[in-house]
């Protein structure tokens, strides 16, 4: 097998798994906070990523064919191997990514809590189960889930681990085989989940990275898969859509998000101050679930904002002992500096940080207030260690601010008695009470969004079923005197018809009693 020697960690080698037959252009891997070349990867070309699915549709017949039970202990097998190498994973996304070694371990810890879960639930979320024959009670009505066949899997720089997982391991488990292009700014840990699954699991070619930039990519969505799971931006997402519809591929989209919190004049300050603080900058705030707003009532605007700037200016950027690690994208840093820019020039005040204090890829965190909403930083997603804070005079306000997006990914709400009541008010695909990004680490939990945010689950049973094909089938199970799926009807039937249609569905005691008695049980 070619390998991919990286610089770094343990000095042990990673694989883009299988290899392109041949020599090919590789793809170098930076550290964002020093420049060094942490490793490289072969670039996969579009014959290349047509001949891994190739090989992952062969696999797919054999490891779809096995018992839930059986494909469990595969996966045991590759996770007990991930959890061994934590180390090595880690420090491969603390190069890689720039994020701190111990949000890198979290990540890892977090990815392997998917993993397991999904392998664990996969035969109670897609047992076959009976539902209601209604007026055929002649009849069996089943409804079943089968295997796609092939899951394309585009994963971010962001959280180069966690985030695929989600769609890997529950692809996985509901008996699919997967292609996975990493992000060419983290390849070598995308290459070495697969070298792990490679030597741990035996069925060969059950889960492939492809390596490579966009065009890597693009061949993958325009590929012979069954489903495509992206995540990413917004616009690429488009992209995504745009090549894969030329197969008719369905497609997952889990993109981009501008996220709102809300604190109501009851909520405990203390702790919504520190929730916004980390939900904002966790990661250096690259985050697609990232809190990019915070909606504060004026009785309490002073006294939060007052807590988070002391919270704040207790971090530390860079180093060893960070709390913030270095941005991953030039291009991000980019997009950063512009929206701190536009906010400062149209009135905002920085409290922390600001937009010169920006020195190469680490950028110090900023507070924002006296923000408005036509500035970008309100209204396009920052992606970056900011957070601005916005005095609304009414909850009732807030939840109008928190709405006025084309974004709706996630969403938090710190508040009182009616914390659960505005969760349900907020449009959005998940919400936090009283926490922030706890939805993400709650593995029974569907996540995802509406809006410009995407569509479709990942996590949980509906993001197991997002993986499979659902299939309904019906069964007679004995015959009744009178068949109405023939042409062979006998005389009257027009009248019979239209007799139970008024009985059933009139206004008649049996249809007023069965009205009672759904709304009863």
């Amino acid at each position: 097998m070619a390998t991919t020697q990286t610089s770094g960690g343990n000095g042990k080698q990673a694989a883009a798994t299988p290899p392109p037959a041949t020599a090919r252009e590789q793809l170098a891997s930076h550290d964002p906070a020093t420049g060094e070349v942490v490793g490289t990867v072969p670039v996969f070309s579009a014959a290349d990523v047509d001949a891994a699915v190739a090989r992952a549709r062969t696999a797919a017949a054999e490891w779809s064919a096995l018992s839930y039970s059986e494909r469990e202990a595969e996966l045991a097998r590759w996770r007990a191997a991930l959890a061994e190498s934590a180390d090595e994973l880690a420090e491969l996304i603390h190069r890689e990514n720039g994020k701190p070694r111990v949000e890198a371990m979290i990540e890892v810890y977090m990815a392997l809590s998917h993993l397991n879960h999904a392998a664990g639930r996969a035969e109670k979320a897609l047992r076959p189960h009976r539902v209601s024959p209604g007026l055929l009670a002649n009849f069996r009505a089943t409804i079943s889930y089968h295997p796609l066949g092939v899951i394309g899997v585009i994963g971010p720089w962001n959280y180069p681990i966690f985030t695929p997982m989600g769609s890997i391991a529950y692809a996985l488990a509901a008996g699919n085989t997967v292609v996975f292009k990493p992000s060419e700014l983290t390849p070598l840990i995308g290459a070495k989940l697969g070298e792990i699954a490679a030597r741990t699991i035996a069925i060969p070619n059950v889960l492939q990275v492809v390596t490579g930039a966009g065009p890597t990519g693009a061949a993958l969505a325009r590929a012979a898969v069954d489903k495509i799971a992206f995540t990413g931006s917004t616009a690429t997402g488009r992209k995504v859509m745009m090549a894969a519809a030329e197969r008719l591929t369905p497609v997952l989209m889990e993109l981009g998000g501008k996220d709102p919190m809300i604190v109501t004049d009851d909520a405990d300050l203390d702790k919504a101050a520190e929730a916004a603080v980390f939900g904002a900058l966790t990661n250096a705030g690259q985050a697609c679930i990232s809190v990019e707003r915070v909606y504060v009532h004026e009785a309490v605007y002073d006294k939060f904002v007052d807590k988070v700037v002391g919270e704040v200016r207790g971090l530390k950027v860079g180093g060893d002992d960070g709390h913030l690690g270095a941005m991953t994208s030039p291009q991000q840093v980019k997009i950063v500096e512009d929206h701190l820019r536009d906010a400062v020039a149209h009135g905002a005040k920085a409290l922390t940080g600001g937009p010169d204090a920006i020195s190469g890829s680490f950028i110090q965190p900023t507070v924002l207030v006296d923000v408005t909403p036509d500035m970008k930083v309100i209204r396009e997603e920052t992606f970056g260690p900011v957070l601005p804070i916005i005095k609304v005079g009414s909850t009732e306000e807030a939840v109008r601010a928190s709405n006025e997006t084309t974004f709706g990914l996630g969403s938090s709400v710190f508040a009182g008695k009616s914390a659960r009541e505005l969760a349900d008010r907020v449009r959005a695909g998940m919400t936090s009470v009283n926490s922030v990004m706890s939805f993400a680490a709650i593995t029974s939990l569907p996540f995802g969004g509406v809006g410009d945010s995407g569509f479709g689950r990942i996590h949980g049973d509906e993001g197991m079923k997002e993986f499979t094909r659902t299939k309904a089938t019906a069964e007679e199970t004995f015959a009744l005197p009178i068949n109405l799926m023939t042409f062979k009807l006998p005389k009257g039937t027009y009248e019979r018809i239209r007799g139970m249609i008024k009985t059933l569905y009139g206004d008649s005691p049996v249809a007023k009693a069965q009205d009672f008695l759904r709304r009863l049980f």
